[in-house]
């Protein structure tokens, strides 16, 4: 089991560091466009994007810790519209997403909770007070160390944020940073009220 456990960890540090965010290169941590050639060989930008095929997926079943030794079960959680983001705080498109989730957290209240799970698999104790530095206090700090709950979202790369409506079930998920306070952003989180 220790083995899976560190197997998963290595691959899932592969797989962000090829995929997304990138804390050791000398490059910016993750663009937010790529250039690429269109069919008509006009040069079109790729955005962070949202992804509806795993519409109706059920919430994982997984328990999530905070380093004071807090445990969160997510199937806990069933019965109000859920809005998990997963990010890290070497993950610059994550760190600049955090003060607009705190705001929605803020505005949406109890009508969507705003879950921000932390990816960082080391130094877990940091993420409380990088969100206290930072004014974000409608954001619990939830960490992920194990990836366990990563690989049972089959996310890849950071910042990934989630949708799920009351009854457990995946509405979108939204690949990349987003501005979360724009009437766009607002109106994909109502799809799940």
């Amino acid at each position: 089991m220790l083995l899976s456990r560190s197997l998963k960890s290595l691959v899932l540090g592969m797989v962000l560091i090829a995929g997304g965010c990138d804390r050791q290169s000398g490059e910016p941590a993750q663009p937010q466009a790529e250039v690429k050639a269109g069919a008509d060989g006009s040069a079109s930008k790729l955005k962070d994007t949202l992804d509806r095929t795993r519409n109706g997926a059920v919430l994982p079943d997984v328990t999530l810790r905070d380093a004071a030794g807090g445990q969160l079960a997510l199937s806990s959680l069933k019965g109000t519209p859920l809005l998990i983001n997963l990010w890290a705080t070497w993950c610059a498109p994550c760190v600049v997403e955090l003060p607009m989730l705190n705001q929605i957290a803020g505005d949406l209240g109890d009508e969507v909770k705003v879950l921000t799970v932390s990816q960082d698999m080391q130094d877990t104790d940091k993420v409380a007070p990088f969100l206290q530095e930072r004014g974000l206090d409608r954001l619990e700090p939830w960490v992920d160390p194990a990836s366990d709950l990563t690989f049972a979202l089959g996310a890849q790369t950071l910042p990934t944020t989630i949708l799920y409506d009351a009854q457990g079930k995946e509405v979108w998920r939204y690949i990349g940073g987003n501005d979360w306070t724009n009437a766009a952003s607002r109106a994909l989180i109502a799809e799940g009220m």
